[in-house]
């Protein structure tokens, strides 16, 4: 089946129940529906095909998921945007993914049109659903190889790379989300962003194609959150660790009734213990930390009443784990290797990227870039990464992202970027810089600069100058040694 057809079953079944509650007001599965199938086909009525690309520049909103719905439906491809991106990055994404249209919320349109006039493309910018043209026109049969989303993630080179996904692999992940909690009794509270792949393929789509409600906030906030959980009676939950920190801190400060919850899956960063006992006591369950990736979500978790803190669980249902050596062969328990991934919510390709793609996806297996080890019992315990990715409060930075940014000022010579441990944000971004002969610039100069250049959670938190940066034999910088001088 295709995600279209799952969620219009779906929909028929739970009619008149609330699909999303939202600021205040709620929609109705049926209404969801109605709104999604009529704006597929509008889009097509107006010479979109399937296959073209949709832009989608959004914080939470039911006008939001009604585009993802009719996506789906007409075999157009969502490209949800990082609200929290700039014109330039934005326009990064627009022009590797040549998308036929965009859709922006009111508040972003401006920022989205500023992006747009970077690139080469002439396509409008909707701040608002269109007028619905054609409705009960036929909708495009799909297969479940149709690709139905390209999500953008900063991975080790400069740039950000296109995770596609098919509807059978996001139907994959729902399958493997499903087990944590969510069901057509369900109500989800969805406090991370749609734009972001735990928003949308950890949360919105595995929630609606089961026939849960979604309670959802427009961007986070932890006391609002709480208040939605109590008002609402929300039983599954997921955020990252520095959002449960918060959430934490609020129901201490001012308790909120949680007896509902039954669920609340944590990942994207390293779950301090601390935090998962005190979790546990402030809201009476356990948070179940996971691990996952863009590229496959999610692989595996702490079940309830299994749970090994430290670990990130055993393998999802129907999702196979190996751990490699260098050369790629299979290593036996308890030696650290490189995690592999072979289940059905492996993402398809890497948008335009056949090498990037190669490397990543070997037989059918998906090379993660992550060092872990699994004990005798198949609890996988993370041990670093392969990768040289900078992960700030479940957001992946590329280190060389950052140092392009840096290398457009006048005074630097060489300039460094790793990540260092954060007793919040599991890491934050350091840069280390050595500045041209006879030239000056000051921390919070710099700063300023790359602010103007970059989302605001890719800015260093601290730079170290230097006289040089470390090199090896062969001229490239060594980041290892960096840590060393950063500490």
């Amino acid at each position: 089946m295709t995600l279209g057809q799952i969620f219009h079953a779906t929909a028929l079944r739970n009619a008149h129940k609330a699909a999303i509650h939202f600021c205040g007001e709620s929609i109705t599965y049926s209404e969801l529906d109605r709104r999604a199938r009529e704006l597929a086909q509008t889009l097509l009525a107006q010479g979109l095909h399937p296959g073209d690309r949709v832009g989608l520049h959004s914080t939470n909103s039911v006008e939001a998921v009604t585009v993802l719905l009719a996506c789906f439906y007409s075999g157009l491809i969502c490209v949800p945007i990082n609200v929290r991106l700039k014109a330039h990055e934005i326009a990064y994404i627009l022009g590797h993914s040549q998308p036929r249209v965009c859709f922006s919320h009111p508040n972003l349109a401006p920022l989205t049109s500023d992006a747009v006039k970077e690139t080469a493309l002439t396509i409008p910018v909707h701040s608002a659903l269109p007028a619905a043209e054609s409705p009960g026109a036929p909708l495009p049969e799909l297969r479940p190889e149709t690709l139905a989303a390209i999500l953008y993630t900063s991975g080790t080179t400069a740039r950000p790379k296109g995770v596609t996904h098919s509807h059978a692999s996001l139907i994959g992940t729902a399958a493997t989300m499903w087990p944590t909690g969510i069901a057509e009794g369900s109500t989800m509270i969805v406090a991370v962003p749609l734009m972001h792949a735990s928003g949308l393929t950890a949360s919105v789509v595995p929630g609606l194609l089961a026939g849960a409600t979604l309670a959802m906030l427009p961007v986070f906030d932890p006391g609002v959150m709480l208040d939605h959980i109590e008002r609402y009676r929300c039983t599954w939950g997921l955020g990252l660790p520095a959002m449960m920190l918060a959430a934490a801190n609020e129901q201490e400060r001012q308790p909120r009734d949680v007896s509902s919850l039954r669920a609340w899956v944590a990942g994207g960063d390293a779950v301090p213990i601390a935090l998962q006992s005190r979790f546990q006591s402030l809201f009476g369950i356990p948070l179940l930390e996971a691990i996952a990736m863009t590229e496959s979500l999610i692989i595996a978790w702490n079940r309830p009443g299994a749970i090994r803190p430290g670990s990130v669980g055993t393998a999802s249902d129907g999702v196979e784990l190996r751990v490699l050596s260098l050369t790629g062969a299979p290593l036996p328990d308890g030696e650290t290797g490189e995690l592999a991934v072979r289940g059905p919510a492996n993402f398809i390709a890497y948008w335009n990227d056949p090498a990037a793609t190669a490397n990543a996806l070997q037989d059918g297996w998906l090379l993660t870039g992550d060092l872990a080890r699994r004990d005798t019992d198949g609890y996988i315990w993370f041990a670093g990464r392969r990768k040289e990715i900078i992960i700030r409060a479940g957001s992946n930075i590329s280190p060389q992202e950052v140092e392009e940014a840096l290398y457009g000022h006048p005074a630097i010579l060489e300039v460094g970027v790793i990540g260092m441990p954060h007793p919040v944000y599991t890491e934050e971004v350091v840069a280390c810089v050595s500045l041209r002969e006879g030239r000056a610039a000051g921390a919070a100069e710099l700063r300023d600069f790359a602010r103007q250049r970059l989302a605001d959670y890719k800015v260093p938190e601290r730079f170290v100058f230097l006289p040089a940066l470390p090199k090896g034999l062969t001229g490239k910088v060594q980041r290892r040694a960096l840590k060393d001088l950063a500490r």
